[in-house]
């Protein structure tokens, strides 16, 4: 199929097929970051302005490693260095990144629904880099690869996430994306961190960890959402490891060859142990590395679009 999609604003909208076609295409430039010289001409000419409100490190700096080894010309702007610090408002600044006939703006933004309200302000095509507890549509789609990479499918699986599912837009990204492909999901946690909705998005739910790790394919563990949360929703972080946290001990409830993932950054100790963060069921690192082919495949899906 062609992509005809001016934006990427979540994988709520999006099909199967055009998940797919995101997944083959991002496995085609995979072997671009194995070269020596790690650079094709495909985007050249091409401008990419990734504007990170919220703080980043995998995200930010794959969006520009991606652009790079696609030859585009990639400028990076923060909230800190940028005329938000002055008054200016965000409509006001997606217009004047406009009047610069950028090709892509990739954004983050702590507000749910920003990168939807400039997408509808401009004509360049927008990438949702994470708004708020909404979504990480990237992200989602970087763990789908890696699955589907090492299992060669992502239907029929039985993937279980855990942690802070009420505050998290990976776990939304991940939860719409691994439905629409076939997988059977679990989501597990504190009730203080699970939507009182979240099983009409089509997942079990479990409130013991070891219960939503048996037979588990995939394994995926989410980080503690401090900065979104409004009031304390566990009495401490020791209590919250002693219940939740992945160890030696727990995971033996999955398959032998389950794989363990987070979006990172992880908090060694509270969310997975050290040796399992990295023993060899983890693939932490690989979703680091097919995170960069993702975001290289967007970004040359997108400006073919708008063409």
């Amino acid at each position: 199929m062609k992509w005809e999609r001016k934006d990427l604003l979540g994988i709520k909208d999006l099909s199967g097929e055009e998940i797919s076609l995101i997944l083959d295409t991002a496995e085609s430039f995979l072997e671009v970051s194995t070269r020596d010289i790690k650079k094709v001409p495909t985007l050249r000419g091409k401008t990419i302005i990734n504007f990170f409100v919220e703080a980043s490190t995998r995200t930010r700096t794959s969006f520009e490693i991606a652009g790079k080894r696609l030859s585009a010309d990639t400028i990076n702007i923060s909230a800190s260095t940028s005329s938000l610090v002055k008054g200016e408002t965000l409509a006001d600044t997606a217009r004047n990144l406009e009047a610069m006939n950028p090709d892509v703006i990739v954004i983050r933004h702590s507000c749910a629904g920003a990168p939807h309200m400039l997408a509808r302000l401009v004509r360049q095509s927008i990438i949702n880099a994470g708004d708020g507890a909404h979504e990480h549509p990237t992200q989602a789609l970087l763990d789908m690869m890696t699955i589907r990479s090492r299992k060669g499918t992502l239907s029929g699986l039985n993937v279980t996430i855990v942690g802070d599912i009420a505050h998290s837009r990976v776990a939304r990204s991940n939860i719409y994306g691994l439905n629409k492909m076939g997988a059977h999901l679990t989501v597990a946690g504190p009730a203080t961190m699970m939507p009182r909705d979240i099983r009409e998005l089509g997942v079990k739910v479990s409130f013991r960890l070891e219960e939503a790790l048996q037979d588990a394919d995939v394994v995926m563990m989410l980080r503690i959402q401090t900065e979104r949360e409004q009031r304390s929703v566990f009495p401490s972080l020791r209590e919250y490891s002693a219940f939740y946290c992945l160890n030696g001990d727990n995971i033996q409830r999955a398959r032998p060859d389950v794989l363990v993932m987070h979006p990172g950054p992880v908090n060694r100790g509270v969310e997975i142990s050290p040796e399992i963060a990295d023993g060899a069921n983890s693939v932490i690192l690989e979703q680091v590395t097919n995170g960069v082919a993702v975001r290289m495949a967007l970004l040359y899906l997108l400006t073919g679009a708008i063409e």
